[in-house]
């Protein structure tokens, strides 16, 4: 009986850790550049978009795909950072579960 009761115990602090952990990763910033950092933007943990800003010098009214791309890039960037250090973080708690 000690050691279910034992086990219970640490199932609920991992998901104390693993509630901190999300919670932490959520409130962290993402950011990501273009080439030359023409384009920038910029991610919360849950991956919500809350900066995007492109330098005049990006803007090629003979090339509109030009920026379309480079906010492709920087945006990309970004959420890889976000993925990068999500499995840093959460990576732990979810080893083994398929998940």
């Amino acid at each position: 009986m000690g050691n279910m009761q034992n086990m219970m115990r640490q199932v609920k602090k991992m998901q104390k850790d693993m509630e901190k952990a999300q919670a932490d990763l959520n409130a962290a910033t993402f950011t990501g550049t273009s080439a030359q950092d023409l384009v920038t933007a910029t991610f919360t943990g849950d991956r919500k978009m809350t900066e995007l800003s492109i330098k005049p010098e990006a803007i090629d009214p003979d090339d509109p795909d030009m920026v379309a791309d480079l906010v492709l890039e920087a945006v990309n960037n970004a959420l890889a950072e976000v993925e990068k250090e999500t499995q840093a973080k959460m990576g732990k708690y979810t080893r083994g579960m398929g998940i």
